[in-house]
């Protein structure tokens, strides 16, 4: 499947490191982006920059009206902030993708860990507040770096999408596809995105300790 080039793509919390990241790949790739924000100054000040880097089409707005705007919704806010955010968003999100891409993640002497979610997963707790909504998880385990740095042409990782809804999931995973190194990956369904979610904290782990940007690569398939 190639994912449709009239598709928009809105990114709440777009202004961080992983949405500047995956704006500035799918704007690079044709897909036409709004950046979301708190605060729509800051959201349009960062778009105008990724518009001017990329050539593509990137626009700011505040997280409600990219919410509004979007017919793909990516949500990669921090997870203090998820449940009120997508609590308050509920109305314009209804009745489209919403791809959580949140890691419930925490941080002590010994490095990163998993949080307890109460509803399993940040993922499930975004199914369970949009109840109108068609949400998946993806884009849990991929580097903000990678994704950010104009000199890496491709960021060699797969992307596990998971959702109950196949068209959903499908047009995701081409979502992920328009990122040059970057495939795709059915990961099965929702109720098991903690252990996608909670990887990203091995991966950390990885990273501080070899230096490097690790990702996932699943084989034979």
């Amino acid at each position: 499947m190639t994912f449709p080039t009239d598709t928009v793509v809105a990114v709440l919390g777009g202004t961080g490191p992983q949405g500047r990241g995956l704006a500035r790949r799918f704007a690079q790739a044709g897909v036409t982006v709004v950046l979301g924000s708190r605060t729509a100054d800051k959201a349009e000040g960062i778009a105008a920059e990724l518009a001017d880097a990329t050539g593509g089409a990137v626009t700011g707005a505040s997280n409600a009206d990219a919410a509004a705007a979007g017919d793909v919704v990516l949500v990669v806010v921090p997870w203090d902030g998820h449940k009120e955010l997508l609590e308050s968003l509920r109305g314009p999100l209804a009745g489209k993708i919403v791809v959580d891409c949140v890691n419930p993640l925490g941080f002590d002497k010994q490095g990163p860990y998993a949080l307890d979610v109460e509803e399993g997963s940040a993922t499930q707790q975004a199914a369970a507040i949009l109840t109108e909504s068609r949400v998946l998880g993806a884009f849990h385990n991929v580097s903000a770096v990678l994704l950010e740095d104009p000199e890496v042409e491709r960021v060699e990782t797969d992307v596990l999408v998971l959702g109950d809804d196949r068209e959903a999931t499908d047009l995701v995973q081409a979502l992920a596809d328009t990122i040059p190194g970057v495939r795709g990956v059915y990961g099965g369904r929702i109720r098991n995105a903690h252990q996608v979610e909670a990887f990203t904290a091995n991966l950390i782990a990885m990273n501080r300790r070899y230096k490097c940007h690790a990702g996932i690569r699943v084989t034979d398939v």
